[in-house]
């Protein structure tokens, strides 16, 4: 008789076997292709547009400096803003003069912002959807996928990063589409720096 202990194990084993038989030559081809972009996609400027599952809807400006800096820079009325440096992803909401801070280590933006993107390993994919120019990756931390996930949309061929969604550890889901992408430069050190008092107009 196959004990229950057995099959609990055998239970709890199904998921990761399912994906290890579906992983596709195609799979594989495409997550190295979103590696080898992401580690040379450095520096980005961006206007974004983002919409939570609530319905609300801000705007503003994206500034993403790997490793680990990035700033969201939300247009009035939205009391937002958003910074990720020294491994802390901080966010500050000015309308109730109220600053949380998460490692950034502990989100799914983190993925995104290490030094060098590697999608197996410590990263699981999850999910690769392919429709007509576009390529959509789904993505969470293997030892703490309940930390949240992260799903990269890319306009292909070639790949440009042009959305993602990010699901976080309490299940609330924020979208974000990027437009008039600018690629390489540099930045302003203290653009990662400053949180509490927002700059409207940063180079």
């Amino acid at each position: 008789m196959i004990s229950r202990r057995f099959l609990l194990l055998a239970a709890a084993l199904l998921p990761s076997a399912a994906r290890a038989a579906k992983s596709s030559a195609a799979d594989r081809y495409d997550i190295a292709r979103v590696e080898n972009y992401l580690n040379g996609l450095r520096t980005l400027k961006a206007h974004f547009i983002q919409t939570t599952e609530d319905g609300q809807i801000s705007e503003g400006t994206a500034w993403l400096q790997r490793p680990g800096k990035m700033r969201f820079q939300y247009k009035p009325p939205a009391p937002f803003l958003l910074v990720a440096s020294h491994g802390v992803l901080t966010f500050h909401d000015s309308s109730l003069d109220q600053t949380s801070k998460i490692p950034l280590n502990r989100t799914p933006l983190g993925i995104l912002l290490a030094d060098h993107v590697s999608l197996t390993g410590a990263v699981t994919v999850t999910d690769i959807q392919r429709l007509p120019g576009q390529l959509q990756m789904t993505m969470v931390r293997t030892e703490s996928p309940g930390d949240g996930s992260l799903t990269l949309i890319f306009a292909d061929t070639p790949l440009a990063l042009k959305q993602w969604t990010v699901v976080d550890a309490q299940r609330r889901v924020t979208h974000v589409t990027l437009s008039d992408v600018q690629l390489g430069g540099s930045f302003d050190p203290q653009l990662f720096e400053q949180v509490t008092t927002p700059a409207a107009n940063r180079p």
